[in-house]
């Protein structure tokens, strides 16, 4: 995959189906993966609220994430993910 198909979470539109690319080190790490969110996991941004917080779901379970945070998650687009795999 190519660094140009990657996006920070805070930029997805509300309604995109993306998959975790990558996910910061230190206490956040360990805070997300309590939460389940790993690299390589698949989640849908629901909703974008004001002040930048984004609330998305992982198997039926609404997460919400600060703008700060957000902004260390590398996503890309599950769509672009897929067929990345599949050409490989």
């Amino acid at each position: 995959m190519k660094k140009s198909d990657t996006l920070p979470l805070h930029r997805v539109p509300k309604g995109s189906r993306v998959v975790i690319i990558d996910i910061p080190d230190g206490k956040s790490k360990d805070q997300l993966i309590r939460l389940g969110i790993l690299k390589g996991e698949f989640v849908k941004c629901l909703e974008r609220l004001p002040g930048g917080t984004i609330v998305i779901e992982k198997n039926r379970q609404e997460i919400a994430i600060g703008v700060t945070l957000a902004k260390t998650i590398l996503v890309a687009h599950a769509n672009t993910e897929i067929l990345t795999q599949q050409s490989e």
